[in-house]
Order: C-alpha cells, then structure tokens, then sequence
C-alpha cells in the first residue's frame, strides 16, 4: 500500500489552483471591467432616424432627437465612454461639412455633454464619412491623398470638434505629421486640455466591411493601401507608434484587434507608460453575431474570450460594438 502511495502520481499544484471558482477568482491575471470598455455611436444628420445596421446587429445611425434613449442606456450600463462617426447630409471631394460648427459631430458633443458631462466624449477624426470619394482626405488629381493638406483640414476640424467639448480627439486617417499638427492646432487655440488618442497602427484591414456600411464612408475607387499599414508587418508598427508619441500623442490605438494581439503585444511593451486602446472592429463583431446566430458558438463565452484576449494582450481599454452587451453582464 506504501508502495502504491509513493508511486501515484502527485495531484498538480496548478490543478489545484484551478479545481474550485473562488480560486480560479482570486487568482486570475487579467479581469475586465465595464471602465474598459468604449462604445463606438454613429451619428446621422436628419430627424426621427433610428436606421438599423444590417450587418451589425443591435446598432444604429441616430439622428440627434434620437439620442436620448441611447444616452439613458449608456448611464444605468455605467459605460465610461463613447467614440462617434458622423454621417453628414452632403458628401463633397474636400468634406467640407465636417468643418462646420453646427456639423452632426459637434451639435452630437454639445448634446452629450448637456445630458452626462462625465460621460467621455471621443471624436473619431477623419474625412472618409464626409468626402464624395471615401478617402481620408482631400484628393492630388492623379487620386492620391494629399497629405500636407489634409493636415491642415484635420487641425481646422479638431478645434471645432474642441470648441463644442470634446473630451478626446482620435485621428483616423493615417496621415502623415497628424499628431504634431492637430496638438500644435489645439495648443495655440488654448485647448491644451483636450487629449489625443491617435489611431498609431492602423491596418489596411478587411474586417471594416460592416462599418462602411454604417458610416456609409467606403472609398468609391482604389483603396487605402497607400496609407494605412500593411498587415505582414510588425515593426513597422513601432514606428508608427514611436512617431506619434513622438510628436504628442497622449494615448496610442492597435486597429484591428483580433488578429494583432501580436501588435497590441509589442506596442505595450515597447511603450509601456502610454495608455493604449485596441478597437475591436466590426468585422470582428459581425463574424461572432452571425456565427452564434447559426447555433456554432456561443456568443456570451466567446464575447468574453475575445475582449479578455485583447486586454491580456496589453490594452488599457477597449472600443467594441459589444459595448453594451458585455457591460450588462459584467
């Protein structure tokens, strides 16, 4: 019997860590909160509008009368902040109606902010939802983008998105100098509070399908290979992130999420002092909505398998379309 005792194999001391809920608890590495989270909301000029995205269940474009029911929604779910994208009533080739003070992301801060001040308002800075064509900016007449003037577009938009009481301004658009522009713009207006969370790595991803869809911005030729990151690459990535910390960035963002750990892996252990976001993307959103509609997965399970990758892999926060859903939950 002595025998038998001594030759059975121990029980492992990581099994036992894991053999009860309570410890699995105490013990866990990484938790999500609903202070993680960030809620993308799109914004559509007009009235009485609550259009469904086909693609993305559970989301919409809102006209601003139709805010309020969202914002009371966002207050009981506690969720800290939201990031929009505005959908104008006219598309020109420079954008212009993204550089009005009554413009849909303006009019959409004031209301906001008049409703729940403490509620972080980010404003996702581009021109593709604006722009006749799609691109991020304005156009040289071979197609390309123009990138020296866009900077100065970007800078005349970010003050009127800090006038109405932004509290975070990102740019998108993968311009180069973006940040040291926009924050050189903002300071000498006097808005040195207003923080910037740029969109350092940004891939030139397939999985923003869904939300062109909804921001109704896909370009109408070409594509953004020319401006947006190459997704074989990874070092390239810390140069990226580099530059813009470089030039100003206050917090730095990984985009897509799911397929970049990797990225937002290195980023954060590279800069590991700069506060950084991960935004999971529609596509990534839409592909676990529509599997768990078939019956494949489950989708609560994976929603959290997902956003616990993601913060594991280094980020701080997270922009999700499961904003809401995971913030019921938690």
């Amino acid at each position: 019997m002595v025998d038998l005792i001594l030759n059975k194999p121990p029980v492992s001391r990581l099994r036992r860590l894991r053999r009860h809920q309570t410890i699995r608890s105490l013990i866990s590495e990484h938790q999500l909160h609903v202070t993680d989270l960030v809620l993308p909301l799109f914004i559509r000029a007009g009235k009485n509008i609550k259009n469904p995205i086909l693609s993305m269940p559970g989301h919409f474009q809102l006209s601003l009368d139709q805010l309020d029911n969202e914002l009371a929604e966002i207050q009981r779910l506690k969720i800290p902040a939201v990031i929009l994208f505005g959908i104008p009533a006219y598309k020109d080739e420079t954008g212009s109606s993204a550089l009005f003070s009554e413009g849909i992301i303006p009019e959409a801060v004031r209301k906001i902010k008049q409703c729940l001040p403490d509620l972080m308002v980010i404003s996702d800075l581009c021109f593709c939802e604006y722009t006749s064509h799609g691109h991020c900016g304005v156009l040289h007449e071979n197609g390309d983008v123009d990138n020296d003037r866009t900077l100065y577009l970007l800078t005349q938009q970010a003050l009127i998105h800090a006038a109405a009481g932004v509290d975070v301004i990102a740019p998108s658009g993968m311009m180069d100098g973006m940040v040291n522009a926009i924050r050189t713009g903002l300071d000498h207006a006097g808005y040195h509070q207003v923080t910037l969370l740029s969109y350092a790595v940004k891939y030139a991803s397939a999985f923003y399908g869904p939300f062109r869809e909804a921001a109704e911005g896909a370009p109408k030729f070409g594509d953004r290979k020319t401006y947006q990151m190459d997704p074989a690459n990874a070092q390239q990535a810390l140069r990226e992130a580099k530059l813009d910390v470089d030039e100003g960035a206050d917090m730095l963002m990984v985009k897509p999420a799911q397929n970049y750990l990797d990225i937002i892996y290195r980023i954060k252990n590279n800069f590991p002092g700069v506060p950084l976001g991960a935004y999971q993307v529609s596509g990534e959103f839409a592909m676990i909505k529509a599997a768990a509609e078939k019956g494949w997965l489950d989708e609560e399970k994976v929603m959290f398998e997902t956003l616990l990758g993601i913060k594991r892999a280094g980020a701080d926060f997270i922009i999700t379309y499961f904003a809401k859903q995971a913030a019921e939950l938690l």
